[in-house]
């Protein structure tokens, strides 16, 4: 749209060729002093994040203010989660995911080859790598507002026998059109300058990405919001 294709002119990469990141890693090793501020930031949020960290577990618990008995985060559970919190946070991860491959895949990067997460078969690790950033602050962030705000609520979910929790039909419904809004929500990007939806920000950190990846930055600007 006309927000992307200004950001695109703001950066001057509509010009210049197009970088993809290889499987011979030929660009990748070429480009690891640029993009050690990526790296530096996203093992702080891979050390602060760790699924199997008591830490994260206690201060996202302790955030959530609203029907405790209900929605609790007590460790981290996926295929399947096991509590109704696991099941937005997986949820809520899988859709930032997609964003941030889509974005990877628009400049012209593969977001199958990544930095830091491993490669292997079906995994867009690139894409995992940028959505390290953005994870707190456009994901966790995210679910705690519907819990908080009870704008979702525990008859939305769907117990299996298995012991799986599961948004149901309509909980899924809520969640997506919630999430919508939410990237029509606009901030000043603290890089940039500019004030631009909250959808876009994966855009515009794949953008800077791509602009370090071809010399023209001289190191890549993580998104650090507060």
């Amino acid at each position: 749209g006309q927000e992307r294709d200004n950001l695109t002119r703001l950066l001057n990469l509509g010009r210049g060729r197009r970088v993809r990141v290889n499987r011979r890693y030929s660009v990748v090793v070429r480009s690891l002093p640029l993009i050690l501020p990526l790296a530096a930031l996203a093992i702080v949020a891979i050390v602060m994040a760790w699924p199997k960290m008591d830490s994260f577990f206690f201060f996202f618990d302790y955030m959530i203010v609203s029907r405790k008995e209900a929605f609790f985060l007590h460790g981290r559970s996926r295929r399947p989660p096991l509590d109704r919190v696991n099941a937005m946070l997986s949820f809520a991860y899988s859709l930032l995911a997609h964003d941030c491959a889509s974005a990877l895949e628009s400049v012209g990067l593969d977001s199958y080859v990544g930095f830091l997460h491993r490669d292997r078969p079906g995994r867009q690790s690139l894409a995992l790598d940028l959505m390290e950033e953005l994870r707190p602050c456009m994901a966790d962030r995210f679910v705690l507002t519907l819990v908080n705000n009870r704008m979702l609520r525990p008859e939305d979910f769907q117990m299996q026998d298995s012991g799986a929790v599961l948004l149901s039909d309509d909980g899924r419904r809520k969640f997506l059109k919630t999430w919508q809004e939410r990237k029509q929500d606009t901030l000043t990007h603290p890089y940039l300058g500019e004030k631009l939806s909250w959808g876009m920000i994966p855009y515009v950190q794949a953008l800077l990405l791509a602009r370090c990846l071809r010399g023209d930055l001289d190191g890549y600007p993580p998104f650090l919001w507060k």
